[in-house]
């Protein structure tokens, strides 16, 4: 019997222009908590990072522009990729986690929300397309292509633009040497829903939320600056104890993912993993496929953190378009290749998609 499954039909992404090296970090002030000088030089502190996370570069978004100006940009991308009318669109979700941030005020906005300015920009009359936001943590994106599977299964909607924006470099605290992991973009894809036997598209989906012990490792804070009297809140987190709660959870869910979708891990072609940090990227890939006492197979895991940062929820979805534009080789998906998305972040969630292409 024939069944509903969904498909990313077109994707679109944008990166900022400006592009930021280590060594601007090597002017700031960097501070501990406790508002002290940290004890060691920029340089090392610089060489440390870069060799701990693998960043060497990241995209920071040019003044004058918002984050939602970015979820357009990559919209109109994934539109005219899937070759779709963009009145046709039942659903438009934008997972971000701090709204429109000005160069200029460094304020969260978030009214109207992000997908409604997008639907706004995008010049989408239709009033039965649904704008929403979902802030979820890194794991937004992913997240909202879930949500956008449910909504086209019940056969109740056709079409969905799922998003992943985010400008974190304007909640950057710069006397927290944390600061330079995160980065800028925006990522988007078309979900289209069609009938039919063959198991193609969102096979499985799983996500958990551990909010008793974990909700407090990334926050909002004030600046390690103690004399900063601006009460700006900066995001901040607890470094270990999230590697260590990443370490645990996510290859777990990664497999319970594909035991699901009762597909041998063997066939998984391509790993879409959160950008996070590209040492923890690569502790989780070893031990999920540990899980299964096997090797990690070469090239299984794209990454783009070196180059782009931790632009949150825009990772994934953008390291996917990097992918089938053919900017990420020797990396290629092909028709019929099973691939895992998966993510980690805030909250603390967790969450993974299995996808045949």
């Amino acid at each position: 019997m024939p069944s509903i499954y969904s498909s990313i039909t077109g994707t679109g992404s944008y990166l900022p222009a400006r592009k930021i090296k280590n060594d601007y970090f090597l002017e700031h002030k960097f501070l501990e908590a406790s508002g002290t000088p940290v004890k060691r030089d920029n340089e090392t502190i610089v060489q440390k990072f870069e060799a701990i996370t693998t960043i060497a570069e990241r995209r920071y978004l040019e003044p004058g522009l918002l984050t939602s100006d970015m979820a357009t940009f990559a919209s109109e991308k994934a539109i005219e990729a899937a070759g779709i009318d963009k009145e046709s669109l039942d659903y438009i979700i934008v997972a971000h986690n701090f709204g429109d941030v000005s160069d200029e005020f460094q304020q969260v906005d978030m009214l109207p929300t992000l997908a409604a300015r997008v639907k706004h920009k995008l010049g989408i009359e239709n009033p039965f397309c649904v704008a929403y936001d979902l802030p979820f943590g890194c794991p937004g994106w992913v997240q909202a292509l879930i949500q956008a599977d449910y909504f086209l299964k019940s056969g109740d909607a056709k079409r969905a633009l799922v998003i992943g924006a985010e400008t974190i470099s304007r909640v950057c605290d710069p006397h927290d040497r944390d600061s330079m992991i995160y980065a800028d973009g925006a990522g988007a894809v078309i979900l289209e829903a069609e009938e039919r036997e063959e198991k193609k598209g969102v096979l499985t989906h799983l996500t958990r939320s551990d909010t008793l012990h974990h909700a407090n490792l990334l926050f909002m804070g004030k600046s390690y600056d103690q004399s900063d009297e601006s009460q700006h809140l900066y995001i901040k987190m607890y470094g270990r104890k999230l590697y260590q709660y990443a370490l645990e959870h996510v290859p777990a869910a990664m497999k319970a993912c594909i035991d699901k979708a009762k597909v041998d891990i063997k066939d998984i072609k391509k790993v879409l993993i959160h950008q996070a940090n590209g040492k923890m990227d690569d502790a989780i890939i070893q031990r999920f496929y540990g899980l299964y006492d096997l090797e990690v197979p070469e090239g299984i895991m794209p990454m783009t953190v070196s180059r782009l940062g931790n632009s949150s929820v825009a990772t994934v979805p953008t390291l996917l378009d990097l992918i089938l534009r053919g900017e990420m080789e020797p990396h290629e998906i092909q028709e019929g290749d099973l691939i895992v998305f998966a993510s980690v972040g805030a909250g603390m969630n967790v969450n993974a998609v299995v996808y045949r292409v």
